[in-house]
C-alpha cells in the first residue's frame, strides 16, 4: 500500500517526503486540472475540444463502473475508458479525470472493481455518472473475492485488482490494476457507448 501510495503521489506531481497527511474525516480532494503544456499562451490549441469529443465519439466503448472501499464506505464512477493492458502480468487500466473526486477514495483504499455492465444497466451508469449523490442508493451489491471493493449485483462481467501504477495522460490519469480475481456469466449482452448514447450488440 505504501509502494502504491508513492507512485500515486509521484505521477501526480506531489512531494513524496514531509507531505502532510489528510485526516481520514477529511472529503477527498481532487487533482487540480494542469495546464496543456504543448500549447503556448499566444498559440491555438491545435484540435478544437468540442471537435475532438465529437470525433472520437465515433469510437463505439463498452461501459463499466469502478469500484472501491475506503474508510468513509463504498465509492465508484462510471468509466468508459476501461481496456486489457497484459497477459503476463494480468494487468488492466482505466482512465480517469484529475478533477475527480471519486479517483481520491479509490487511490487511498489501493485496490478497486471494475464492474462490467450488460445491455439492461443503463440506469444504473447514468446513476454511477453523477457528481455528488449517493450512487449506491439502492443498489445491490456484495464484496468482490479478492480486495473486497463493491461487486455489483447482475453484473455480466468483473475484474477485482490491486492498484499497480498510476501514470500522467494530460488532464487525466493512467491508472494500471493488476488483476488478483475475475468472472463472468455465462451469457449476457455489452452496454455499448457511441455517439453520445446507449446501445446494444446485434449480430
Amino acid at each position: 500500500m505504501a509502494a502504491t501510495a508513492v507512485r500515486y503521489l509521484r505521477s501526480a506531481g506531489a512531494a513524496t517526503t514531509a507531505a502532510p497527511q489528510t485526516p481520514p474525516e477529511a472529503p477527498p480532494q481532487a487533482l487540480p486540472r494542469p495546464e496543456l503544456r504543448a500549447v503556448r499562451d499566444d498559440e491555438r490549441p491545435p484540435v478544437a475540444p468540442a471537435e475532438f469529443r465529437r470525433v472520437l465519439g465515433h469510437f463505439a466503448s463498452g461501459v463499466t463502473v469502478v469500484t472501491a472501499r475506503d474508510t468513509d464506505g463504498p465509492t465508484g464512477f462510471a468509466c468508459q475508458s476501461f481496456a486489457s493492458l497484459s497477459l503476463d502480468p494480468p494487468l488492466v487500466s482505466f482512465m480517469v479525470a484529475r478533477t475527480s473526486t471519486t479517483w481520491p477514495r479509490i487511490a487511498r483504499a489501493g485496490v478497486f472493481c471494475v464492474n462490467i455492465l450488460g445491455a439492461e444497466q443503463g440506469a444504473l451508469c447514468r446513476g454511477f455518472a453523477v457528481s455528488g449523490a449517493d450512487k449506491f442508493a439502492g443498489v445491490a451489491y456484495g464484496e468482490a473475492p479478492a480486495t473486497g471493493s463493491p461487486l455489483l449485483d447482475s453484473v455480466p462481467a468483473w475484474i477485482d485488482c490491486r492498484i499497480h501504477a498510476v501514470h500522467t495522460g494530460g488532464d487525466h490519469l493512467i491508472v494500471v490494476g493488476r488483476v488478483e480475481a475475475l468472472g463472468a456469466a455465462e451469457e449476457g449482452e455489452p452496454l455499448l457507448f457511441h455517439r453520445g448514447v446507449f446501445g446494444r450488440f446485434s449480430g
